[in-house]
């Protein structure tokens, strides 16, 4: 499997984990109703979700991460 689609498949799958996640929280502890709920849980989902790239370098092609809650770039494999 490429890295690219590797990459993709971890933004994808953070993603989802995190706005089904926020989705609930939102609709069990807000008063938020109809079409809010899942617009803010996609919004706030994009803002966290971490986000991974594939780059090449001269070692080959590696994915590497950026996230907001953690300082700077990281490689993942």
């Amino acid at each position: 499997m490429s890295k690219k689609i590797k990459s993709f498949l971890y933004n994808l799958i953070c993603f989802a984990i995190l706005f089904v996640l926020f989705r609930f929280l939102i609709d069990k502890y807000t008063n938020l109703t109809g079409l809010f709920i899942p617009i803010t849980a996609f919004v706030v989902a994009t803002l966290i979700a971490p986000k991974f790239q594939a780059v090449q370098t001269q070692d080959g092609e590696k994915i590497f991460m950026r996230w907001l809650l953690l300082k700077g770039v990281r490689e993942v494999g």
